[in-house]
């Protein structure tokens, strides 16, 4: 009997459509609501009342918010740099490098923050920082985040390295081209795509995160996911719906992007 692949195309299975619709629904149906009312012109966030942009203005003009929000994009953009240059090193040494012993126990170390809990990796960080007694302010939250982004900048980047034809560099260093210059004028131009589609989810991750951030940030260093955390403890406010609306409205273009990119590499 010939295998055949639309035998195990999930879309033919029965109510696979509707299951599906349900799930999306489940997911993105609160994210829909908490952008609609943060239009809302009155304080409400269940009844609406008039469109409006008020809340986003005020957004926009709290002091609060801006720090926030300064302090996230320093951390999100030092955490990418330093995690793609130490991603992209890994994934060479470890695809286009030689067999070395401890080669399969190395992907587990770097895929690690992906496996375990993040509460764990948190929590981690903080008796680690405690211990040495490191004490940088903001720039704990940058090392916590640059170590957890590691894992999510290396995959793009390995599986761009794999699906990479040697054919260039071959030719390279057939015609006597050292190491250095066949790396940057052929291997660094083809992996591109991979890079910045592992540093735009790097930036996302890093953007978004929470838990690491609650646990190691010290006072002065409150990135916007903690700053809407402490602001709904006390209360909803459309407000919180506009900076949140903000923070996925950044996401998912820099999602979109990667998506992009991963397109453009397979093509």
């Amino acid at each position: 009997m010939m295998f055949s692949p639309r035998a195990y195309d999930l879309k033919r299975y029965p109510s696979f459509g509707l299951i599906a619709a349900i799930c999306l629904g489940l997911l993105y149906l609160p994210l829909c609501v908490l952008v609609f009312f943060s239009f809302n012109e009155k304080r409400s966030i269940s009844n609406w009342s008039e469109f409006s942009f008020d809340w986003y203005i005020k957004a926009l003009a709290n002091d609060q918010i801006q720090q926030a929000a300064f302090n996230s994009l320093v951390v999100a953009t030092v955490a990418t740099i330093v995690s793609t240059v130490l991603a992209t090193a890994a994934a060479i040494a470890t695809t286009r490098g030689k067999r070395f012993r401890g080669r399969t126990a190395s992907y587990a170390l770097i895929n690690s923050p992906l496996m375990v809990p993040e509460i764990v990796t948190a929590v981690a960080l903080l008796s680690f920082f405690s211990m040495i007694g490191l004490k940088l302010g903001i720039g704990n939250v940058m090392i916590a985040h640059a170590v957890f982004c590691i894992p999510f900048a290396y995959l793009p980047i390995r599986a761009r390295l794999q699906s990479m034809d040697t054919t260039l560099e071959q030719a390279a260093a057939d015609l006597y081209s050292d190491p250095l210059s066949t790396f940057r004028y052929i291997t660094l131009p083809l992996l591109a795509p991979g890079i910045m589609a592992g540093a735009a989810l790097a930036f996302v991750i890093s953007l978004d995160d929470f838990i690491i951030t609650q646990m190691v940030a010290r006072a002065g260093s409150t990135t916007l996911p903690v700053y809407i955390y402490s602001q709904v403890r006390v209360g909803v406010t459309p407000e919180i719906n506009a900076v949140s609306s903000m923070l996925l409205g950044i996401s998912v273009i820099f999602v979109s992007a990667m998506f992009m990119l991963r397109k453009q590499e397979r093509g």
